[in-house]
């Protein structure tokens, strides 16, 4: 599911309608089999499924854009999951701020990119942009400005 979505992660923003509905329809097929795995087996961490398989289950969630219940059901596990030490805390920033966004709440650690503005990554609004890098410190995640510089065109 992984590869897939990767492959065809270029159609989400494309201007082709056909080409973005293959988008919503890949990722809720994902998105779909994630929730029975999920009901199954909980959040698919490392130790149970291998590394390679729990990025994966953690791409499909972060790609569950129109299916906010799987997603924020994959939040509460991966909670559950970071909590017990049985995966990481910056995987589960990604996974909180995209939700967060999808829920039209600020997001906490600046991980999601609204578009480019005059040549610039604008962020979604964040809940304390002053603390921005130290949030980010904490789970991980690279500087603000190092992060957003891998978005600006070339």
């Amino acid at each position: 599911m992984a590869e897939a979505d990767q492959r065809s992660s270029v159609l989400a923003n494309s201007d082709d309608p056909a080409e973005q509905l293959a988008w919503r329809r890949l990722t809720a097929r994902h998105g779909d089999r994630l929730g029975e795995i999920m009901d199954r087996y909980g959040w698919p961490t490392a130790e149970r499924v291998g590394e390679e398989a729990a990025r994966a289950a953690w791409l499909i969630a972060q790609h569950a854009d129109r299916q906010l219940d799987v997603r924020r059901r994959a939040l509460r596990l991966l909670e559950q999951a970071v909590a017990a030490g049985s995966a990481g805390p910056r995987e589960l920033a990604f996974l909180r701020d995209r939700t967060r966004v999808n829920e039209d709440r600020e997001q906490v650690y600046g991980t999601q990119i609204a578009g480019v503005r005059d040549g610039s990554p604008v962020p979604w609004p964040c809940e304390e942009p002053e603390r921005l890098d130290q949030l980010r410190a904490e789970v991980g995640i690279e500087p603000f400005d190092v992060y957003v510089a891998r978005f600006a065109p070339s």
